[in-house]
């Protein structure tokens, strides 16, 4: 049977069907397993990645290097000031250069314009590991800990709270609608996602069955929620807003009087990490220092419960690329989906 995925690139979540993407979570399961058995896997022996990172990373550099070599291919880590995508030369010239010597390319920045121009022009599958758009690979790792916890994915409801505009939100809106999860995008209304987003969101609800809501109202946004999901306040290259996103964000923090207005004992908490749930970084000293706060977009109380699966959530993404880098890349047999 054709493998429908190889030679694919892997953009953002809305270029996938929903069974499409069950497979990827569920081929992620299944070399979650491998690996923990300890047996090999290596479909991309000999292959050749390029990790094109503009933004840094701590999970995505470490999930894709990890997933490279454990599939038996090699990884060259390019940095920003490797890489001059549109500065000195073109992303299409690049493109070309770098799809002559790779087998394949991740690229980690800001525009979604460049990695979808990556993937035309290099004639390699290309994988988005985050742009200011979209986050797809972090969705496979989400979902997958999702269904590793509750055993199933329709039919669950999970409430995002916090900055409604960013890639994270952006990106569970669109997955959720996609995979039939109903899902509430619980923030302040200057920080709801585009119209456009939503009227996206609603077109795959309606095939999938999902609910969609948008709210800036907490009680109704968390009600019946199975996973509440957040993330920090102020993305990367956004911390001039800091005074502004804290005042608008403050009664959006996940706390335990939060977690109860689910009306749910077995709900859990997901965060994509890094979080801001104590003052152990220099980002959490000095906000403290400014604002007086000692605790961001979720409290160190409900981040070290036994609710808290973001630890099992940022291991999943090295399983969840793997299976994405090799149902692309490698010579598998992949029944239809």
């Amino acid at each position: 049977m054709e493998n429908i995925f190889y030679g694919k690139s892997f953009l953002k979540e809305i270029d996938f069907t929903r069974e499409e993407l069950l497979y990827l979570i569920d081929f992620a399961a299944h070399l979650k397993e491998l690996k923990q058995k300890n047996i090999s896997h290596r479909y991309l022996e000999g292959k050749n990645i390029a990790l094109l990172f503009e933004k840094t990373s701590t999970r995505t550099r470490a999930a894709f290097t990890t997933a490279a070599i454990d599939l038996g291919a090699h990884p060259e880590y390019l940095g920003k000031n490797d890489i001059q995508l549109g500065k000195k030369e073109s992303v299409e010239d690049t493109a070309k250069v770098l799809g002559s010597m790779f087998d394949g390319i991740e690229y980690r920045g800001f525009s979604q314009k460049a990695v979808e121009a990556l993937a035309e022009f290099s004639g390699v599958p290309v994988w988005n590991g985050l742009t200011d758009e979209w986050h797809p690979t972090q969705m496979l790792a989400d979902f997958l800990t999702i269904k590793e916890h509750f055993g199933k994915l329709e039919g669950l409801t999970l409430a995002y709270v916090g900055d409604g505009r960013n890639n994270v939100a952006h990106s569970l809106l669109i997955t959720s609608a996609i995979l039939g999860v109903t899902i509430s995008i619980v923030t302040p209304e200057e920080l709801f996602p585009e119209k456009s987003l939503i009227d996206l969101a609603d077109k795959c609800a309606k095939q999938s069955q999902a609910k969609i809501l948008v709210t800036a109202d907490i009680d109704q946004g968390v009600a019946g929620a199975d996973i509440i999901y957040t993330d920090v306040w102020v993305s990367m290259g956004e911390e001039a807003g800091f005074k502004e996103r804290i005042d608008l964000l403050l009664p959006y923090q996940v706390n335990q009087n939060l977690m109860a207005k689910t009306k749910k004992t077995d709900t859990i908490f997901l965060h994509c990490l890094p979080a801001f749930h104590d003052l152990a970084t220099e980002v959490g000293e000095e906000i403290k220092e400014k604002y007086g706060l000692t605790e961001m977009e979720v409290t160190d109380e409900v981040f070290r419960s036994n609710q808290a699966l973001q630890f099992q959530q940022a291991e999943n993404r090295m399983h969840t690329i793997k299976a994405m880098m090799a149902a692309t890349l490698g010579e598998l047999f992949i029944p239809k989906v």
